[in-house]
């Protein structure tokens, strides 16, 4: 498995706990996909996150950028992920995700449970009401999904995720046009990304329950203590 790794010390304002930084996010990741080939993109880092970087990865895997946008360094990381074999998965990852122990493992399931397109966040917005912050897709607190079984969780069929997500390379290459249409400016549009994608029968699936969550406070994915996963 390949993985892209996207990092900046700028950001989109949001709530986050303490907890969650570049550091501890970066460390978590690297424990947790020791087996993956690791690319790095440094979007506009100070001097102080570049040699934090290199406590946990070399200076030859980071490409230096001065881009200044998500969408923009996913465009990056998209180029360089069509230069993978077909059969490669891809790990598009962003700085503000925390993983739990066995991660590198089920993102791989994820394929064998018939996603073409696999998060391992389940995403909280899928248990809320639209009103209250909740996908605009999902009524009661649920969305209509399925559920299927692999040898280690569960998995769910879900409309959405963030810009963190893998696919293997034919898909990518498959779906290069609806990815770089919803980059095309500095804002990435995932959700209507992901909606365009499930039209065209690609299929996107998350593990029950999460194996990784986002930063911002609001969408911690449920059940975990997640402020455990950071040594």
């Amino acid at each position: 498995m390949q993985l892209i790794y996207r990092i900046s010390d700028n950001g989109y304002p949001k709530e986050k706990p303490d907890y969650i930084n570049n550091e501890n996010c970066l460390k978590n990741a690297v424990k947790h996909f020791p087996n993956s080939t690791w690319h790095i993109i440094a979007d506009n880092v100070s001097e102080a996150t570049d040699q934090m970087i290199q406590k946990y990865k070399p200076k030859s895997i980071i490409d230096y950028v001065s881009v200044g946008h998500g969408a923009g360094t996913f465009n990056l990381a998209l180029d360089k992920a069509l230069t993978f074999e077909d059969n490669e998965i891809v790990y598009f990852l962003e700085n503000d995700y925390l993983h739990r122990s066995g991660s590198e493992k089920v993102i791989k399931e994820g394929f064998f449970g018939k996603g073409n397109f696999v998060s391992l966040y389940d995403h909280k917005d899928k248990y809320m009401l639209p009103n209250s912050g909740g996908n605009p897709l999902c009524t009661d607190g649920a969305e209509h999904s399925y559920v299927h079984l692999t040898e280690t969780c569960h998995w769910k069929s879900t409309n959405s995720t963030t810009m963190t997500f893998a696919a293997h390379v034919s898909t990518l290459k498959n779906c290069e046009r609806i990815l770089r249409k919803y980059t095309a400016g500095t804002h990435p549009y995932d959700y209507e990304m992901f909606l365009e994608l499930g039209k065209h029968n690609y299929t996107l699936v998350t593990p029950l329950p999460s194996y990784s969550t986002h930063g911002d406070v609001k969408y911690l994915a449920p059940l975990i203590d997640w402020e455990k996963t950071v040594d």
